[in-house]
């Protein structure tokens, strides 16, 4: 018994170390945010609605058909309502019908809606897209901010250890009289520097791993990672491509431009439905009724000189003798409504001219943005190439001036200069490097090219 409880603990065990060993890829947090992110669950409820609205739309199609039922009592001086008679008593009677209509012409009004509808859900669907699309580009920029400050991290510690080495190699040399004693001090001062830095780099990489989490709507937060061997590449060909190119492809491509058309065609549909108004309808109407009454009927007695009452007929011999239908056709004309529908139909007229500019607008944003990301994007390939060259440059001046202090033609303070230079520097790297990796998939993405394969 005892062995099984080992085996449990054990098992039990295993999985609470593998669920904080778990690192998630840069795919498996896109796919999970989308699944999991809020605005996103928002608009596939958006997208519902619309497919609701598109079976109203269907529905107008359908004839109407309603039934009633009624039982009520008169009471004093009244009529009669199966005889018609004048009486002095108390009718109970129970009524029964069942109507339907159908509208054979309605201005078009009918198919507009539909159509409208279908375009409806067409947007709702772009929306859901470009809302996936925004969750998918806060994901990979959180997540490459995970990244960078990993990298910074690891590049603290490593200056830490040489900063440990270089306080022992200065204890050496003070022993050895080769260097002053206050050189000691500034090491150490440089020391407690570099932890300071490492406190700096380990909040902020926990502060980007409770960003990343939050997108993802994970709680457990700290003991969130992500896996470093998933970094996205830097080996891209889009800057090859103009920025000319890059704007026509994503004039072909981006989900807004494409909302705003189907918006701008939805406004179009809404003209020809206030429109529809203008025109005469035509309904049919069918209905079916009857009667029932629980009152003695009277009649004269010719014999007796007396009014006689006898019971009322069988409830479906009544159901039957009183059974009655109804058919119609109704035209209605408009003539004057108080100018009711002409403003509608300028109503609509100045939204479609609204909803037209803003297509233009996103015309003239996705210029604007690919222009800005291809520069950006440039810009940052240069920054980063500059970066290396500096830092390469400040590693072979630290080495020159670590030698050179070793043999006392250096004091401490230009030393100490020169290895932070070293240290920003490769902050610096870092820094250019997720830049660039952060602004090809950008302007990739304004290309059409996915963060991630779809699945």
């Amino acid at each position: 018994m005892k062995s099984v409880q080992i085996v449990f603990v054990l098992f039990f065990v295993s999985i609470a170390s593998f669920a904080q060993e778990k690192k998630w890829t840069l795919k498996e947090c896109i796919n999970h945010a989308i699944k999991n992110n809020i605005s996103i669950k928002q608009s596939e409820l958006d997208l519902q609605t619309t497919s609701i609205s598109k079976k109203d739309a269907m529905g107008n199609f359908l004839p109407t058909l309603t039934g009633g039922a009624s039982h009520g009592w008169n009471f004093g001086f009244s009529i009669n309502p199966i005889t018609n008679d004048r009486t002095n008593q108390t009718n109970q009677f129970s009524s029964f019908g069942l109507n339907g209509g159908f509208d054979v012409y309605k201005g078009l009004q009918n198919v507009n809606q539909l159509r409208k509808a279908n375009l409806s859900i067409i947007a709702s669907q772009y929306q859901l897209t470009k809302m996936q699309e925004d969750v998918a580009l806060n994901v990979a920029n959180a997540y490459l901010q995970i990244l960078f400050n990993k990298e910074n991290l690891k590049v603290q510690k490593e200056q830490n250890i040489l900063d440990t080495k270089q306080y022992t190699r200065t204890v050496q040399l003070v022993d050895a009289g080769n260097v002053p004693k206050g050189d000691l001090l500034d090491v150490q001062a440089t020391m407690a520097s570099g932890k300071q830095r490492i406190i700096v780099a380990e909040n902020a990489l926990m502060l980007s791993k409770l960003s990343l989490a939050q997108l993802l709507q994970i709680q457990d937060f700290q003991n969130f990672d992500v896996s470093s061997d998933d970094m996205p590449t830097m080996l891209s060909n889009i800057l090859n491509e103009t920025p000319e190119a890059v704007i026509a492809k994503a004039k072909e491509s981006r989900t807004e431009l494409k909302l705003a058309k189907a918006n701008l065609e939805i406004a179009s549909k809404d003209i020809q439905i206030a429109k529809g108004a203008f025109q005469p309808s035509l309904s049919v109407n069918y209905g079916l009724n009857t009667n029932i009454s629980y009152n003695k009927i009277p009649s004269f007695n010719e014999s007796t000189g007396q009014i006689d009452y006898n019971k009322a007929s069988p409830f479906f011999q009544q159901f039957e003798n009183n059974f009655g239908q109804n058919i119609g056709i109704s035209l209605n004309i408009p003539i004057f409504n108080g100018f009711a529908i002409r403003n509608n139909v300028q109503r609509n007229k100045v939204n479609y001219e609204k909803v037209k500019l803003n297509v233009s607008q996103q015309e003239l944003d996705i210029e604007r943005n690919v222009f800005t990301a291809y520069t950006d994007t440039k810009a940052a390939k240069e920054s980063y190439e500059a970066a290396l060259q500096i830092e390469k440059a400040r590693e072979l001046a630290m080495q020159y001036a670590k030698d050179r202090y070793e043999i006392g033609m250096m004091n401490i303070f230009d030393y100490n200069q020169s290895q932070t230079a070293f240290v920003n520097a490769q902050s610096e790297v870092l820094r250019t490097k997720y830049d660039y990796i952060f602004r090809i998939k950008i302007l990739e993405f304004y290309f059409g090219i996915p963060l991630i394969e779809k699945q």
